[in-house]
């Protein structure tokens, strides 16, 4: 059995009116999955894998259905058909789960303004100040699943604790569409069966060292001396991992938290080598990272290219602009210069990949006197705005009308 089918739900059936459980993690159950079942309703219950066919394509979602037979997302696509050859492919449209994402944060706002999301589909819930409105943490949360499911259609899980770490670790269990509260003076009893491997920043080296030292649960973590942890993992990850398994997460819900940076990479079905084709993905991947700049508000001070070589060796040049910005030819222009200034003549790419970070709020940047992005800009929110009416695709630069490169498609990074 796959980790991530469900096996292990465990849930809050009756009310409770705790309220020391305030702290919500709300996760979206097999979410892009979820959203391509909408417009495929005929599909559920059925074994469904998201992701592009080809030979070097990965698995982005599955189904629960899908993660019974041990497919998971990351996995090769070769390998999740083995596993279940009855499965239907989806082709991924990421422009529907952004909609999907925005709608859910939306609804979570008229709960409390303390939300932080994690990622396009899970967010920190502080509910402290809404009991008083809405009742107790179940309560919250149980009409938060019910109108995401009424208006959007889909699912969520929820776990509610006195900590960030306890309400995500909850979360995890109750899945699929489940809610469990872990009461904080449950926490440790909720705790200390879990396997190590359930601590935060634990991976496979980490839990093989704990293992060496005989300690198999997060209760055995707790249990023991603390010198003993630090020889095995250091002193600041032993410190870590030792106030989580007694069940101290001092970290608040952090609503400011905002996207740090926004990047677009692609994996072609054979290597890349035409120059021309190289400089053509750059700019398509720029425009994608420009367009999300300007709709989240945002101006870049770096930009960043990644590139991944037919042996799979990656690197990746980083360069800070003079003026921040929002303009993909911009972007293109210095993805272009970081390339050709990489190993990378003569060789074969795989993958590329453009980012952006060092991100600021547009109104807060003052542009020079003469601005040489200027007749760019305006372009490029002209197609903005065709596109916000007729759809994206309906204009397209002259460039990037030749497409001879084949690809399993643009994945967004952050």
């Amino acid at each position: 059995m796959s980790k991530q089918d469900g096996s292990g739900r465990v849930v809050t059936v009756e009310p409770t009116d705790d309220t020391s459980a305030s702290i919500l993690h709300l996760d979206m159950d097999a979410f892009f999955a979820s959203v391509e079942l909408l417009a495929r309703p005929e599909l559920r219950g059925r074994p469904v894998i998201v992701g592009h066919r080809g030979a070097r394509s990965v698995v982005t979602a599955a189904t629960y259905e899908a993660r019974q037979y041990g497919v998971n997302s990351a996995m090769p696509m070769a390998v999740a058909l083995r596993r279940c050859p009855q499965a239907v492919v989806l082709e991924p449209h990421y422009e529907r789960y952004q909609e999907a994402s925005a709608h859910v944060m939306r609804i979570l706002g008229d709960v409390t303004p303390l939300v932080e999301p994690l990622s396009i589909d899970e967010a920190f819930l502080d509910v402290r100040g809404a009991v008083g409105l809405f009742g107790p943490p179940f309560a919250i949360a149980t009409a938060l699943r019910s109108r995401i499911q009424r208006e959007t259609g889909l699912v969520a899980s929820v776990g509610a604790a006195a900590t960030k770490f306890v309400a995500k670790l909850a979360s995890g269990r109750a899945k699929p569409d489940g809610l469990l509260v872990v009461p904080a003076a449950e926490t440790l009893a909720f705790l200390h069966p879990q396997p190590i491997t359930a601590l935060w920043g634990v991976g496979a080296a980490a839990a093989a060292r704990l293992e060496r030292l005989g300690l198999r649960t997060i209760g055995d973590v707790a249990d023991a001396p603390l010198d003993a942890l630090e020889r095995a993992l250091g002193p600041a990850s032993a410190r870590h991992l030792h106030e989580l398994a007694h069940g101290r997460d001092p970290r608040v819900v952090t609503p400011e938290r905002r996207e740090k940076t926004i990047g677009h990479e692609v994996t072609f079905e054979r290597d890349l080598t035409d120059p021309s084709a190289i400089d053509r993905e750059l700019l398509r991947l720029a425009d994608r990272v420009a367009e999300r700049l300007r709709r989240g508000g945002w101006v870049a001070r770096t930009v960043a290219v990644k590139l991944r070589f037919g042996d799979f060796e990656t690197i990746t040049r980083a360069q800070t602009l003079a003026e921040p910005t929002d303009v993909a030819q911009r972007i293109a222009t210095e993805a272009r210069a970081l390339s050709a200034s990489s190993p990378a003549a003569g060789r074969g790419l795989r993958l590329i990949g453009v980012r952006a970070s060092g991100l600021l709020p547009t109104g807060t940047v003052a542009r020079g006197l003469w601005d040489d992005d200027e007749p760019w800009r305006e372009a490029e929110t002209t197609i903005d705005a065709v596109a916000e009416k007729f759809g994206r695709g309906a204009v397209r630069r002259a460039s990037l009308l030749r497409d001879s490169a084949p690809r399993r498609g643009s994945v967004p990074e952050g």
